[in-house]
């Protein structure tokens, strides 16, 4: 009877979901796509996301509906076809930006910022109308010709911060007990959960980060805005919340104005006369459905593989790195002789170790075979950096937060809680360590000691695999390791990368290489799902199934709705390449 209603739902359900996109499909084929008139504008609403990795479903634009989500590399494609469509007069920035997760990184707005200024090089102008800004919004917004301000409006650039949040007197208070492993001084991940502030290790390599990003961001705020880096951030010092009047004064902002008068004088730009009509206009968003993105129709496929998000066990969800998912990716893209050469664009702070190997196995293989080259994004450390390091060639933004080659084990307990709660464990067992892994006590100094060498053995081949692969003397790996992060600036200095530059000069780099010019296709990897894939793939994921858990996935439940970074932590021995989960740049 269970079963029969079970089923009974789920086909309702199902249903119900298809009926409401069939309804949606009807909906929108009335909708048709108004064509691109000449001396439009493209609109580029910053109200949005920007993540490297394609959606996981796409909906084919059927809804006509703005989403929050752009990816990044299309938006940028787009943005230079612009310069070079007779169609688009002009571009108009607006909007604020919504970063989430791993989105809308530095890294990756610098790309963007990069395309817009090739935009503004084919000589159409930028225009930008802000409200509330702040430091990444006016990063891009930077490059306009005219900024203007609403009279209300505030510019937000106090500088760089990264706050982290620590738990060690919570755990305590509730009973949970936390025991580390780890190798390398900087490898400050599990200071949350240890400490109740940033270790002094800590504190220096972050303050050394975000110096250099900060860095960077004024040196090309300065230089669109013809200011110098000292007087910007003496702006920045004296103000920090930096009123419309003030901004003008400054030099930020050109001029202070309402919406309407901005959008007024796009009208006239486009030749618009009526008072009622809107100025000749075309989002990203439909400008990007209606132009051919992935370079010419030719024989070359180049294959550009998103590894973004956590890196964990097993296959992982969209918005991670399956270690099992992204190699069977990387193994068909081997094994496939039309395609010609893997881009692999990084964007993840790392996790599993186990899976990180798993993923650098097939790497190690691809590059046996064609070449593989590497991009960077935002983040690209510890795993992320593990998966990367024998690209035959690495980009990096300067911004891009990299290195972290370091490994801690992460061992919790819930004896005092379970205790607390009138609940006790006892157990029977054939051998010293047959329970080393439960959550129920804690870790014996014999169990600690087993699973630091551990810790220790993955580190020395973290540290080797570098070496070998960044042709590097491996001492000198073992002094620029120790877990601490740099920036794309300091890991090119370091030999870590060899080039800084985006993913379209990786691609650049690439095709140069196969001697194709121009004449390739761009192939992505994840594929989107349609709508019918996703939701049988839903339906799937619904019935009962045998799924591979971390091993402290009962912790997890009890404390992921508080701790959600928690559930990345899956590894089958507890052991990780992760940066520290701290590094959050506002």
């Amino acid at each position: 009877m269970l079963g029969a209603l079970a089923a009974l739902i789920l086909v309702f359900f199902a249903g119900v979901v298809m009926m409401f996109g069939l309804l949606v499909v009807i909906g929108a084929k009335g909708e048709a796509q108004a064509p691109i008139v000449s001396d439009s504008v493209l609109v580029v609403q910053l109200d949005a996301n920007f993540t490297d990795a394609p959606p996981e479903i796409d909906f084919g634009n059927i809804t006509g509906e703005r989403v929050e989500t752009i990816q990044l590399s299309k938006a940028i494609r787009a943005i230079k076809a612009a310069g070079k469509d007779n169609r688009i007069k002009g571009l108009f920035l607006t909007g604020s930006l919504m970063p989430e997760g791993l989105g809308s990184g530095y890294a990756a707005l610098r790309e963007l910022r990069e395309a817009l200024l090739e935009f503004k090089a084919s000589h159409k102008p930028i225009h930008a109308y802000l409200s509330y800004v702040s430091t990444r919004d006016y990063y891009l917004a930077s490059v306009a010709d005219d900024i203007a301000l609403d009279p209300y409006g505030v510019v937000v650039i106090p500088g760089l911060a990264s706050e982290s949040v620590f738990f060690a007197k919570a755990f305590k208070r509730f009973g949970i007990g936390v025991q580390v492993t780890r190798v390398g001084k900087y490898k400050g991940a599990v200071e949350p959960f240890t400490r109740d502030d940033l270790s002094p290790e800590n504190r220096e390599q972050l303050q050394g980060l975000l110096n250099d990003v900060w860095q960077g961001i004024l040196a090309d705020i300065a230089a669109s805005r013809n200011l110098s880096v000292q007087t910007l951030q003496q702006i920045v010092d004296q103000e920090g919340l930096i009123r419309a009047d003030m901004a003008k004064q400054a030099g930020l902002v050109d001029r202070v104005v309402y919406r309407d008068i901005v959008l007024d004088d796009l009208k006239a730009a486009t030749g618009v006369k009526s008072p009622s009509a809107a100025f000749k206009q075309v989002d990203l968003l439909d400008y990007m459905s209606t132009v051919h993105l992935n370079g010419k129709m030719g024989a070359g496929k180049i294959a550009v593989l998103y590894a973004e998000g956590d890196i964990v066990d097993g296959e992982g969800d969209w918005s991670q790195v399956g270690g099992d998912r992204f190699a069977r990716e990387l193994r068909a893209l081997r094994q496939d002789d039309s395609v010609k050469a893997i881009v692999l664009r990084v964007n993840s702070p790392g996790g599993s170790a186990s899976a990180s190997e798993v993923i650098q196995r097939e790497m190690r293989l691809a590059v046996e075979k064609k070449p593989v080259v590497v991009s960077m994004g935002s983040y690209a450390a510890s795993g992320g950096y593990w998966i990367s390091t024998y690209g035959e060639r690495i980009f990096a933004q300067p911004t891009t937060i990299t290195g972290s080659i370091g490994v801690f084990g992460l061992l919790f307990d819930v004896q005092e809680l379970t205790s607390n709660l009138g609940i006790h464990f006892d157990r029977v067992k054939t051998g010293r360590f047959a329970d080393a892994l439960s959550i129920s006590r804690p870790k014996t100094d014999a169990e600690i000691a087993v699973l630091q060498r551990s810790v220790d053995w993955i580190y020395d081949q973290f540290v080797g695999k570098v070496a070998e692969a960044r042709k590097l003397d491996r001492e000198f790996v073992q002094e620029i390791a120790q877990g601490r992060v740099w920036s794309g600036v300091e890991a090119q200095k370091l030999g870590l990368v060899d080039e800084l530059g985006g993913l379209s000069e990786a691609i650049d780099y690439t095709a140069k290489k196969l001697g194709l010019g121009r004449d390739y296709r761009i192939l992505e990897y994840p594929k989107s799902k349609n709508l019918g894939e996703a939701i049988a793939e839903m339906l799937h994921r619904l019935r009962p199934a045998g799924v591979r858990a971390g091993i402290y996935k009962n912790l997890v439940k009890r404390l992921e709705a508080e701790l959600k970074t928690l559930h990345a932590y899956n590894d089958p021995q507890g052991l990780y390449t992760r940066l520290p989960v701290s590094i959050n740049l506002q």
